[in-house]
């Protein structure tokens, strides 16, 4: 078994080039996807200069994810004329006034944003100048945004279809998994390349056992595959500074169970197929497919048809996408991880086994 890895990691050191490939393309339509939640979305505005407007301006800012930038009028006007911008603010101490191309996505929820501020500003105001004590009250105020006077702790329960959304993990942890399924498909293609060629033939006669075969070629598919995965969320991580919510250290442990029911999902393709040819036909149609059923490309929680959402049952990306997105973004426990994991590795095993029995008896 270690002369197979040995020599797969060489031919695979000689010849690297679809690996780069897909974790190029991987990378690429990650970041392109994601790229609107990755740097905050930019609102022009104009306003008067004042110590008021100033301090408005600063605490809107805080967003996550809008910056208002400062221009004048004219060229807020002319950004929005042009199609640089759908939206315009005027920012003014007791109201704003939003300028809008169209009804946009974006719009609404920076109309959302600036109501909720100027709503909550506009109360405290109103406490502060029927209080007697208008110093003090601000100290009780300020006081209590930082400290509320009684805690309160809440906890949501969310439906399939509330189900937390990240659209820049979501991007990352789709494309990642549908493109890992072409990666090690490569890597197992070359058993049946071995069969045609006649290597097979040469390893039964060695002194190596099959299980030993199939168990170097199933290591070494398995291993190019969480290579790849890592390399890429390493390089989101470190790179972009994507954070996944503190619970990097998990993807770690999280793919382990997709990559085995993808390693097993290409054995058993390669036991269905006669020549690579016909496997190469084969794999676009399966994980676009499957992708597109299991969420890589949208999440899963907006799909309304029952036809599709029964499909996705039986499509490992749709539990792939289950682990990194329990574990990860909305940090469950592990027991809730366990299922989407059992699963798979219940997949990855009958598949595993259909497969090394189909190639077994169709490539002699």
């Amino acid at each position: 078994m270690n002369a197979i890895l040995w020599g797969k990691c060489k031919k695979f050191i000689r010849q690297p080039g679809g690996f780069i490939v897909t974790s190029f393309i991987c990378i690429v339509f990650a970041y392109l996807v994601g790229m609107s939640s990755f740097t905050k979305v930019e609102v022009p505005v104009y306003t008067e200069q004042s110590e008021k407007t100033t301090d408005i301006l600063e605490a809107l800012n805080q967003s996550e994810s809008y910056s208002f930038v400062i221009y004048t009028e004219k060229e807020v006007k002319e950004q929005l004329a042009k199609g640089k911008t759908d939206i315009g603010v005027s920012i003014n101490p007791d109201t704003y006034t939003i300028f809008r191309v169209a009804d946009t996505s974006n719009v609404l929820m920076v109309q959302n944003y600036l109501q909720t501020y100027y709503a909550n500003m506009l109360k405290e105001q109103a406490l502060i100048n029927g209080a007697a004590d208008k110093e003090e009250a601000q100290r009780v105020l300020a006081h209590n945004n930082e400290t509320p006077i009684i805690p309160v702790e809440t906890e949501q329960t969310l439906t399939d279809k509330e189900a937390s959304y990240n659209q820049s993990l979501q991007s990352l942890f789709g494309f990642t998994l549908f493109f890992c399924i072409y990666t090690v498909s490569f890597t197992v293609i070359e058993i049946l390349r071995d069969k045609q060629g006649g290597i097979w033939d040469r390893f039964i006669l060695s002194s190596t056992s099959k299980a030993q075969i199939y168990l170097g070629n199933l290591l070494f598919s398995f291993s190019i595959g969480y290579i790849q995965i890592i390399m890429i969320f390493l390089l989101f991580r470190y790179g972009l500074n994507i954070d996944f919510n503190g619970n990097f250290h998990l993807v770690f442990v999280l793919i382990i169970p997709y990559l085995y029911a993808i390693v097993a999902l290409t054995i058993l393709l390669t036991g269905l197929v006669k020549t690579p040819s016909q496997f190469n036909a084969f794999i676009p149609l399966v994980s676009v497919s499957f992708a597109m059923l299991g969420g890589a490309y949208w999440p899963i929680e907006i799909v309304t048809s029952k036809i599709m959402i029964l499909l996705s049952k039986v499509v490992p990306i749709t539990y792939g996408m289950e682990l990194l997105k329990k574990g990860v973004i909305d940090s469950a426990s592990w027991n809730d991880i366990m299922v989407p994991a059992g699963i798979l590795c219940l997949m990855g095993t009958i598949m595993l086994g259909i497969g090394i029995q189909l190639i077994e008896k169709r490539h002699v």
